[in-house]
């Protein structure tokens, strides 16, 4: 690389969701992808599209990915993480209402995970960070 040209580095805003079941238990998502983080788990949600907000790309995916209608949700928490490919910016809520029963229509297994066993290994490492700041809401 000559000097005084920096790499360019690709660039995410994802919205993603954090829901909880009548027993306090957060939803996880398996993500299927190529490449070394397939099979990992997440919290579901995905890219913020051009002209959207993160909360109308929270319910756009949710929707798509898990076939249910957000009905209410709040900011929760924001990250950034960097991969050595790409950068994530992060927007995190807290999803409190929605009509349906999630599933993975996409393919993905989908859980139900007691906080106290959510296991930042086996998350995305830009989800990692969230397994503490859940356990201190429980």
């Amino acid at each position: 690389m000559r000097a005084g040209l920096a790499k360019t580095v690709k660039h995410f805003h994802v919205a993603a969701g954090i829901l909880h079941d009548a027993a306090g238990r957060v939803l996880i998502a398996e993500r299927l992808c190529d490449g070394s983080l397939n099979g990992l788990w997440e919290f579901p949600g995905g890219k913020i599209g051009p002209g959207e907000t993160a909360a109308e790309a929270l319910e756009r995916e949710l929707a798509e990915e898990l076939g249910i209608d957000v009905t209410a949700s709040r900011p929760f928490m924001d990250l950034r993480h960097d991969y050595p490919d790409y950068t994530v910016e992060l927007e995190f809520f807290l999803v409190t209402g929605w009509q349906g029963e999630p599933r993975g229509l996409e393919g993905q297994q989908i859980r139900w995970v007691d906080t106290a066993d959510l296991n930042a290994e086996e998350l995305l490492p830009a989800d990692a960070p969230l397994v503490t700041a859940l356990r201190n809401l429980s």
